[in-house]
């Protein structure tokens, strides 16, 4: 049963997977921090030096007398729309940069579908054919 584990976990299709999860949550780490550090304060600068972290509506009446969204969450019940808004934010630029790389990907595919293969060397018969014609054609 071991042998039969290590030969499904070391089959390409199941490392190439691993690597591409790995790859994408360190991807996501990177728009998360684009998204928040660079984005979203221009974003709430823009709209008046708003922060759409603290964007909530407090559903108790303690959680509606706080001041921050973490405080709303701690005491009670909370909608918190700004978070919503900046994931919302945060999926779109991921599914924006993805769909740059597929369609450069696309475009680098049809650059070597198009462009013309060398053909194959000639067969040792297609060359001996070849000189049999030379040859027949020297004669005639």
């Amino acid at each position: 049963m071991l042998q039969e584990f290590k030969k499904f976990a070391l089959r390409g299709n199941v490392v190439d997977l691993a690597i591409g999860v790995i790859i994408g949550v360190a991807f996501g780490k990177i728009v998360e921090s684009l998204v928040n550090d660079i984005i979203m304060p221009v974003v709430g600068r823009v709209a008046g030096g708003l922060d759409f972290t603290n964007y909530f509506i407090g559903l108790t009446q303690a959680s509606s007398q706080a001041a921050t969204y973490e405080a709303a969450k701690k005491a009670g019940a909370t909608l918190g729309y700004g978070t919503f808004i900046t994931v919302a934010i945060n999926f779109v630029i991921v599914a924006f940069v993805l769909f740059l790389v597929i369609r450069g990907m696309n475009r680098v595919i049809k650059q070597e579908e198009a462009a013309p293969a060398a053909p194959p060397p000639p067969t040792r018969e297609e060359l001996l054919l070849t000189e049999i014609r030379d040859l027949l054609k020297a004669r005639g």
